[in-house]
Formats: structure tokens, sequence, C-alpha cells
């Protein structure tokens, strides 16, 4: 594949994710007002983030992750009502995540309505996940 073809790809793939962060649905507008400017413990949560998961003959194969923490290397997804017919592929995404050492944290829209518990539940799991950039510092320097 040429370079050429490699950026287009990437480009549509920025474009694609820009387009998800325009016209983000309600609940992820709620979630995003708590979770934008370091306000949730101080750590950086980005929006529809482009996760690189493999490469083959220069072709890249990538989700997009309603939200990312990449500190905690933590992903939040919000499932609507299309989350339902398509729970096989959600499952295997996962599987294809937490195999990149990834943490899934899934929520249903209609759990927002009480956005304290929601934000309570991703407190308990910022908690519980070692903070990757120092693991990799320790990997490194052992």
């Amino acid at each position: 594949m040429s370079h050429k073809k490699t950026n287009f790809m990437n480009k549509n793939i920025q474009k694609l994710a820009r387009e998800l962060r325009k016209n983000q649905t309600e609940a992820e507008k709620m979630l995003w007002a708590k979770l934008r400017n370091k306000q949730l413990d101080g750590y950086k949560f980005l929006r529809q983030h482009i996760i690189k998961y493999h490469t083959h003959n220069k072709r890249a194969f990538f989700f997009i992750a309603d939200f990312y923490c990449a500190q905690k290397k933590l992903i939040i997804e919000l499932d609507g009502s299309m989350h339902s017919l398509q729970q096989e592929y959600d499952k295997n995404r996962d599987l294809i995540l937490k195999e990149k050492n990834f943490t899934i944290l899934r929520f249903k829209n209609e759990e927002l309505k009480d956005i304290e518990s929601v934000l309570s539940k991703i407190k308990e799991k910022l908690s519980q996940i070692p903070s990757f950039y120092s693991l990799k510092r320790k990997t490194n320097n052992s």
C-alpha cells in the first residue's frame, strides 16, 4: 500500500472521529461535561479517540473509543439502542482491546440518568488500574 493511500486512510479515520465528536449523543454530551478538562480526579480524557490495534500489510485496523484515558489505558463506552444489535461485535472488540492491555467500562445510556453513580464507578475503576506510564517507565528502566 502506498504512503499516499495510507495517509488518505488516516485522514478518513480522523475525519470520522471528528464527525463523531461533532455529533455526540445526549448521553455522550452528559458524560463529556463531567470528564472534560481533567474534572474527574485530574485524569485527562479524550472523546471519540482513535485506537489502532493492528497493522497488516501497511493497513491499520482501529476502533474509535467513546472516551479514553491514556494514563490508565481506560476506555469508556456508552451503549445506546444500536448496541443491542451488535453485541457480538462489541464482545469481540472488547477481547481484542483487553489483549492489548486496555480496560473497558461499558454503560448503557439509561445509566447516565444517575450520573453520580456512573462517575463513582469510573473513579473506582481508575483507582484499581495501575498507571500505564509508570508501568512503562519501570519496565524500560529495569
